[in-house]
């Protein structure tokens, strides 16, 4: 049972947990369509849904299943079969969900590994693979930068040196042709049997293309960018697991527009910036504001060249997103206090205390 289950992802060193139901099997969730899932069991692909508990309405969507979750799954044979529980998950990337309010969408759960792609052409832009790297480092997976399109920029040489100079001791970075069978063995090369990994970038940056060279087949759709912006439509339109020849499994994701770290990524920021943090606590005054103060080591490395003033521009950026999200989070359950005390203050006027 255990090399079937790593053939859909399942850690080698891991033993396989008993089930707690009568006539429930492991599966993994490969794919969601709304409330019914594509579940699979290392051999076979089901259909499965929830208990109708976990579909009502304010049920919070952290508490469902997600692609790449492992799942224990009973009544087979019906419609539908159904999800009984979730196994705790080892790692989750999330994002805060698009718009104003603060809800946490999963991008995907168990994942070891997450590949970052970005566009040589116009896509190219360090302080989203930034943001991007502090979305992994809160997941507790490792990063993985692939530069795709150095066919398509005149400038990918100066380009790549920009950002290897910029975030090569963040995570092992790599400029790839996706359309070389060469790159499919560097790029498996650093993805091992039973591992999961999950593809991020904007939409057009190439990992649908990633996803076939992996593969070895044109499964997955690919389209042409724009030729003003080298933005691409939503080829990928939902979240899908996929199995590996090598026997690791991948994760495609549709193109994300708004990337939104959570409240609580404050010490994810820290470690994706620790360079900047590092010279930070060597300032002269604890209160540094990095910007005229007399012995500023931040402001030094700026001088010097040794720091990207764009870097920590993006620090500061993201440190006030998160301020603002925590703000946010403690207005919101001051509201939600204040609502309840009210309402239990008409109870009481109405039916008075009991």
């Amino acid at each position: 049972m255990h090399r079937t289950l790593s053939a859909i992802g399942w850690p080698p060193n891991l033993p396989i947990p008993d089930s707690p139901f009568e006539d429930a099997i492991l599966c993994r969730v490969i794919a969601q369509h709304r409330d019914m899932f594509e579940v699979h069991d290392g051999v076979t692909t089901h259909k499965a849904r929830t208990p109708a508990s976990l579909r009502k309405p304010g049920v919070a969507s952290t508490t469902r299943p997600q692609v790449g979750d492992w799942v224990f799954v009973s009544a087979f044979g019906r419609e539908a079969a159904l999800i009984r529980d979730i196994l705790p998950r080892r790692t989750t990337l999330s994002r805060g969900a698009a718009g104003e309010h603060d809800a946490t969408q999963i991008i995907g759960a168990n994942i070891d590994c997450v590949l970052i792609v970005c566009g040589l052409d116009g896509d190219f832009n360090l302080k989203r693979i930034e943001r991007y790297l502090t979305l992994v480092a809160a997941s507790g997976a490792r990063p993985l930068i692939v530069l795709s399109k150095a066919d398509r920029a005149p400038d990918a040489v100066a380009r790549i040196a920009e950002a290897e100079e910029r975030l090569g001791g963040r995570a092992t970075l790599m400029s790839l042709n996706l359309k070389a069978d060469a790159s499919r063995e560097l790029l498996l090369a650093q993805l091992a049997p039973g591992e999961t990994i999950c593809l991020v970038g904007s939409s057009g940056a190439g990992k649908s293309t990633l996803s076939n060279l992996l593969l070895g087949v044109d499964k997955q759709a690919t389209q042409d960018v724009r030729a003003h912006d080298s933005r691409g439509r939503h080829t990928t339109t939902r979240r899908s697991l996929l199995t590996l020849p090598n026997g690791a499994c991948i994760i495609d994701t549709p193109g994300m527009r708004e990337i939104k770290l959570l409240a609580d990524d404050e010490d994810a920021v820290v470690q994706s910036f620790d360079d900047v943090e590092a010279l930070a606590a060597q300032c002269r005054f604890r209160d540094c504001l990095h910007a005229r103060e007399p012995g500023c080591s931040v402001r030094a490395a700026i001088d010097s060249g040794t720091l990207a003033e764009e870097r920590l521009l993006n620090y500061f950026k993201l440190g006030q997103e998160l301020a603002d999200s925590k703000a946010r989070a403690a207005e919101r359950k001051s509201n939600d206090k204040s609502a309840n005390k009210s309402f239990g203050k008409r109870l009481v006027e109405k039916y008075g205390r009991r």
